[in-house]
């Protein structure tokens, strides 16, 4: 199904309500597309849009109050919000702001923000200051609330992470239909994107890897219109989403025969890419799962993370990496993403994607093999 039972939501809210009341917050006010979805069940590529201010209040009883421009007043209305207040937007002069204050009013202060690593107002701040000056309210941190609740999936959010998972496994798998010497980068890359949304993705926000010999010089470069050749390393990373969530995870192809430099990266990533999975325990720190791998593919704390949190976004809430003191939680869904220098210029990333049990790691996706896929 599409979304989550009411029960969900109603879950999420009663959860944030606990501890709103705990923090003596009288509501918090969400602006960010996933923030707001996560409470609401409100899904739209429309925030691809700046133009338009979107706000939920959670009061610290009660049902949430969504304050949304009149275009968006049908699609919530499919949601279990039943407190929709809008105003037609954009408007220069006053853009939702009197309706939010009025709202903001009725339920009281103090008004939580979110305002911790990861998140943004998404509103202008020259509104804001206009919003607290016409609320009257005292307006605060959120205390880590929303963040600290997204962190921890419910089985119903980790189901829909482990299907988006199987689809790009089903795409990976294909790869060989549309990767081969002479094909340019650019090519494999809008041609994958097919391959993902043939087998099932709504939408591919994000597809990244690179080619070259021995492996490719960065991760995150647009494709180039460089053809594939004989020798090279092929690597695609995909963000694929399906009902809302992401998957994120790589694969490396090696068109023909790999040189024994990239074999071996590719081994010792899968290596790491096993010891991240066994040290990914209930209580332990994201620093010790990247201890675990960069001891294997050396480069200490200049590797920056290797993994991240995983779920309505591409990356969320934790790193792994050297500074990161996050405690590994049940339910929490992570990434693996080892990388290792293989010459001068060149390097190699692999990526698993895996949920945290209280019996141990499980994992989402297919995990590859030591032997790199030869096309």
């Amino acid at each position: 199904m599409r979304g989550f039972e009411r029960a969900e939501y109603a879950a999420r809210l009663a959860a944030a309500q606990s501890r709103m009341d705990a923090a003596g917050l009288g509501a918090l006010l969400l602006t960010t597309e996933a923030d707001l979805r996560y409470f609401s069940g409100f899904l739209t590529r429309f925030w691809e849009s700046p133009s338009r201010p979107w706000f939920l209040i959670l009061p610290r009883s009660g049902a949430p109050v969504a304050v949304i421009p009149s275009i968006g007043a049908e699609l919530m209305a499919k949601t279990w919000v039943e407190d929709i207040r809008t105003w037609a937007a954009p408007d220069p002069w006053d853009d939702g702001i009197s309706l939010l204050a009025d709202a903001l009013r009725e339920i009281g202060g103090p008004v939580g923000v979110p305002s911790g690593r990861e998140t943004h107002l998404r509103m202008p701040l020259g509104d804001f200051e206009l919003l607290k000056a016409a609320s009257g309210l005292s307006f605060v941190d959120g205390h880590g609330i929303v963040a600290s609740l997204r962190a921890v999936k419910s089985e119903a959010e980790i189901t829909k992470i482990a299907t988006v998972c199987a689809v790009a496994g089903r795409a990976f798998d294909r790869v060989p239909e549309i990767a081969r010497a002479g094909v340019p980068l650019d090519r494999v890359f809008r041609d994958f994107q097919r391959l993902l949304l043939e087998e099932g993705a709504d939408w591919v926000p994000y597809l990244a890897g690179g080619a070259g010999p021995n492996g490719y010089s960065d991760v995150i470069s647009p494709a180039s219109e460089t053809p594939l050749a004989a020798g090279d390393v092929l690597m695609l990373d995909t963000g694929a989403v399906k009902d809302g969530y992401f998957c994120d995870y790589d694969r490396n192809f090696a068109i023909g025969e790999p040189g024994k430099a990239a074999r071996d990266a590719h081994a010792r990533l899968i290596e790491a890419t096993m010891a991240g999975l066994e040290a990914a325990t209930v209580g332990a720190l994201a620093s010790d799962v990247f201890s675990a791998m960069a001891a294997i593919t050396g480069g200490g704390e200049g590797a920056g993370r290797l993994g991240h949190g995983l779920g309505m976004q591409l990356t969320e809430g934790l790193s792994l990496s050297a500074k990161d003191d996050s405690v590994l939680r049940a339910g929490m869904v992570i990434t693996l993403e080892p990388g290792i220098d293989v010459a001068p210029g060149r390097l190699m990333v692999h990526e698993e994607n895996i949920v945290i049990r209280e019996d141990g790691p499980e994992r989402l996706t297919s995990f590859s093999g030591a032997e790199m896929p030869v096309i």
